[in-house]
């Protein structure tokens, strides 16, 4: 492997112009491709194999040409304090708004307040229905106008009017300004670490490059494959990060190789030979983390995971290739400034923070490892609390009108109006479906936590009806997930001698069946991600005990940062520091994403690390030196990385969506975790306890394996370091992590 990969950083070198256009070629052709193919779908969501989208799919087969998928619009309209809407004057105003919207253009329906008796008990809240022809994001800015008039005049009349539904949702942001800083960020980190301004611009110009070709990609193949706009977002989250992180590896080295007396093109192979098989592996195990999200079995999950794979392989193909080619480019300007100026190269092995903090590891195994372990520990206890859901309108802030239409209507006609709960009766078998479906309707509402059950809306065929049962609790409260249970196991009492049979779906119940699903698919997910990546870490270093370790330490940073998000996200602890406005049940996707990109990142540290010390010890050194080595060589350059990591996932915390707004501070906490605590503190408190057992591997299992030669034991016989000059001019000697 290593040999293999000096060969290709070599040619990359020498062949620097070709390379370099070749990839330049690549993003121009992706781009057209881009550029001419069709707008994405709509991110539909679905879930295979449960209720709540079986009775979804019952619903398109039984009442076909329903409009399913078309825009809706919810007017909620608020009385001044002490009046009411039903008053003459406040009535008016209301029918001529809703009148004017339904003046609009591709308006399939809209019902009032007093048509559809859509008027709190205390007279102060009503809210018309608007359903369209079309999809919220085909809506014609006519349209959409019509409605925002509509309700000025509301307004003007002394109401107060907001609007729920999609036809006016806002479009949440990415990542936005917090995206850009934390891109800052990670320029003066490497600025820092590199003492240059090329050597600093590199891996950025190259990460930029790569998202840009990943996200061109996906638009191009949006159509064939049926990829969202919201598809790439985590291919760009990780696009992004990996490819710095992988760049910055590959620069040190160079660096490093040229400080130990190489010729340029040769610390470029030899570069791309070390760091570049620790940036394979690791890049391996981030791909099998994501590949794996398709186990779960949601299709958008599983698209997510894909293209967000495909960006790391984009970003390690061009970590391969480009990244030496630039140098090919700047190969001095890339050194550090001291470098360039006197030539000094390392002669001799000086402490350095890395090296004297693994030493006082090695001489603190134990209370290091047991202090690393406790912190984690006392982080992950609210996961016992872990509560998961979907968020909705609740979950915006208070300045959009969604969620300012959500607690109106919380407030008027009580916290279960916003999350009811929709029934789907399958009376095929009945002979008499109207009795059937009557009969079905009185039971359900007189089931304890059910406050209303709505008219039943039967098919063309009169075989299906469906109605809904307004739960007493709100959407995400457990009181109404154990509504959903209960109608559900009452099931068959319910529908004993009707000859039909029902179906619970909707929102709330879709989000309570998501959940579960989830849950059950946690723990085959960790199975197969843990042990393929388990299997890739024994090749790479053929050990027993570093892959259980790897193992081990990420379950504890995964558990932590899962307990962040707990206590932020869904206790409130903070929550306003980061701009949550409102908490509750955690995103139900948000655990199975954590725990796969965690895994993927957290394998990606110890596999830089590790492997450093590994080489060191392949080339003679003793188990307590070569952790001080693979510190000393390794370790400032790991912080940076998790530095710039943590800069680019704590950017999409300033993101308007819930969602990436919680993905972005989990993964940002999860690599502090990993990064600072895991392998800073407990790997090589583990590492020194075991000593020369760490290395320990069964001959049998050593006969198996493959030899991949990470290390690069090959390239060291095969391009020794020269020996150092005998002048005293450059007698002076420096550790390599500066240059």
């Amino acid at each position: 492997m290593a040999s293999l990969l000096f060969r290709l950083g070599s040619f990359a070198f020498l062949r620097r112009w070709y390379v370099t256009v070749l990839w330049v070629v690549v993003l121009g052709a992706l781009g057209f491709a881009s550029a001419k193919a069709s707008e994405g779908p709509d991110s539909t969501f679905t879930m295979p194999g449960i209720e709540a989208q079986r009775a979804f799919d019952l619903m398109e087969e039984r009442f076909p040409g329903a409009q399913a998928d078309g825009a809706s619009a919810r007017m909620v309209f608020v009385a001044p304090s002490g009046e009411k809407v039903t008053s003459a004057a406040n009535r008016a105003a209301i029918d001529k708004a809703v009148a004017e919207a339904a003046d609009g253009q591709q308006v399939a329906s809209a019902v009032g307040p007093f048509q559809a008796q859509a008027v709190s008990k205390d007279g102060s809240t009503a809210y018309a229905s608007l359903t369209y022809t079309v999809a919220a994001d085909q809506l014609t800015d006519a349209a959409k106008d019509t409605l925002r008039d509509a309700a000025r005049s509301a307004r003007d009349a002394g109401l107060t009017v907001e609007m729920g539904g999609t036809a006016l949702a806002s479009t949440p942001g990415a990542g936005g300004l917090g995206e850009v800083i934390g891109i800052l960020v990670a320029a003066v980190v490497l600025l820092v670490t590199f003492g240059s301004m090329a050597a600093a611009g590199l891996p950025l110009l190259t990460a930029v490059l790569g998202v840009g070709i990943s996200m061109t990609a996906i638009t191009a193949l949006a159509t064939t494959f049926g990829l969202s706009s919201t598809t790439g977002t985590l291919a760009t989250m990780l696009g992004l990060a990996c490819g710095i992180d992988y760049a910055l590896f590959v620069v040190s080295r160079y660096r490093e190789e040229r400080a130990n007396g190489h010729p340029e093109r040769e610390a470029a192979g030899l570069a791309v030979g070390t760091a570049g098989s620790a940036v394979v592996f690791a890049g391996l195990t981030v791909v099998i983390a994501l590949v794996g999200l398709s186990v779960v079995g949601i299709p958008m999950l599983t698209k997510m995971g894909l293209c967000a794979a495909g960006a790391v392989v984009v970003a390690v193909l061009v970590c391969l290739t480009l990244v030496p080619a630039l140098i090919g480019f700047w190969p001095r300007a890339v050194l550090s400034r001291r470098y360039r100026l006197t030539g000094r190269r390392v002669q001799g092995v000086l402490g350095n923070r890395g090296s004297r903090w693994a030493e006082f590891v090695q001489r603190h195994p134990f209370p290091v490892r047991f202090s690393a372990m406790v912190i984690l520990v006392v982080l992950a206890i609210p996961v016992l609390s872990l509560q998961l859901g979907m968020p909705g309108d609740e979950a915006k802030p208070t300045s959009t009108t969604e969620r300012r239409a959500y607690d109106d209507l919380a407030a008027g006609f009580g916290p279960g109006f916003n999350g009811p709960l929709t029934v789907v009766v399958d009376a095929k078998g009945a002979d008499d479906p109207k009795a059937a479906v009557a009969a079905i309707e009185k039971k359900i509402g007189a089931t304890p936590g059910v406050v209303s059950v709505g008219a039943p809306r039967f098919n063309a065929a009169g075989d299906t009806a469906v109605f809904t049962a307004v739960p007493a609790d709100a959407p995400t409260d457990k009181k109404t997930e154990d509504l959903v249970h209960t109608i559900r196991d009452e099931r068959t009492a319910t529908v004993a001698g009707t000859g039909a049979t029902f179906e619970v779906t909707g929102t709330t119940a879709l989000n309570i069946d998501v959940a579960q699903k989830v849950q059950r698919a946690l723990i085959p997910y960790l199975i197969v991600v843990v042990g393929l990546a388990v299997v890739l870490l024994l090749m790479v270093f053929r050990s027993i005990f570093i892959p259980l370790k790897a193992a081990i330490g990420f379950l504890l940073s995964v558990l932590a940062a899962l307990g962040c998000v707990v206590a932020v996200f869904q206790w409130g602890w903070g929550a306003s520091l980061i701009g949550v406005e409102a908490t509750g049940p955690i995103m139900s996707l948000m655990p199975i994403f954590l725990v796969g990109i965690v895994f993927g990142l957290a394998m990606d540290y110890e596999v830089f690390l590790v492997s450093r010390i590994r080489e060191a010890y392949v080339h003679g050194q003793g188990a307590g030196e070569s952790i001080t080595t693979g510190f000393r060589y390794s370790a400032r350059v790991v912080a940076a990385a998790a530095l710039i990591m943590i800069a680019v996932f704590a950017g999409f915390v300033t993101a308007d969506d819930s969602m990436i707004k919680t993905i972005g501070f989990g993964l940002a906490v999860a690599v502090l975790f990993d990064a600072f605590v895991v392998r800073m503190a407990f790997v090589p408190g583990v590492l020194a306890l075991l000593g020369d057992k760490v290395a320990w591997l069964p001959r049998w299992l050593d006969r198996i394996l493959p030899h991949l030669d990470v290390e690069g034991e090959a390239l060291s016989r095969a391009h020794p370091a020269p020996k150092p000059r005998s002048d005293h001019s450059h007698a002076d000697t420096e550790s390599p992590e500066p240059v």
